[in-house]
This record gives C-alpha cells, structure tokens and sequence, in this order.
C-alpha cells in the first residue's frame, strides 16, 4: 500500500502542478508586446511614410523621440511593424508625439 500512496502523492503533485503551467503558459502568450528598437521603429516609420523624402537621420531621430515618448509599448510594436494603426487611447498621444518629433527632427542629418 506504501508504493501506491508513493504514485497517488506524484500523480497528485502532478495534477496540482499543471494548471499552473497552464496559467504561466496563457499569460506569456498574452503579455503585451516588448519595446521595438531604434532600428525596428525606424523601419516602421519608413514603411508608413513610403516613398517620402525622409533621410534615414530624420526616422531614426524620430524613432528615438517616440522610444522616449510615453506611447505605449503596442502601439509602437504597430508602428514598428509598418502598421499606421494605433490603438483609440493612444492616438492623440501618438499624433502630438509625431508632430513634436518631426518637429525637432526635421533638420537631422
């Protein structure tokens, strides 16, 4: 009987264990994305602007501006991935943000 209340205590650990590395699993999956880099931010800015006269000094400047702003980490994932879409909350932020960094950026070289 010992080495059947050995297998119900492990069998037991094991099924307390699982949903918990069910619930870590879940919250990974659903964790909000990490802060793009300069470069990757850069990039996105590229993309969206598409084909406009922007010097690669004049995104990057932008990029750092943005990086530094208080625009969330998701909708900076967006921009960074070329997307024009940022979420509802954020757009005023977003667009004061742009035209600040534009601003202060034009002349980057």
């Amino acid at each position: 009987m010992n080495s059947d209340r050995i297998l119900r205590t492990r069998t037991s650990r094991l099924l307390l264990a699982l949903p918990a590395a069910v619930i870590a699993f879940s919250l990974a999956a659903c964790s909000a994305p990490a802060r793009p880099s300069v470069d990757e931010l850069s990039s996105g800015i590229q993309k969206i602007a598409g084909g406009s006269t922007l010097t690669d000094a004049i995104t990057d400047c932008i990029a750092k501006e943005l990086i530094d702003s208080k625009i969330s980490d998701g909708d900076l994932a967006n921009i960074a991935s070329g997307k024009d879409a940022v979420s509802k909350d954020g757009a005023d932020l977003v667009k004061k943000e742009l035209a600040d960094a534009g601003t202060k950026c034009a002349t980057a070289e």
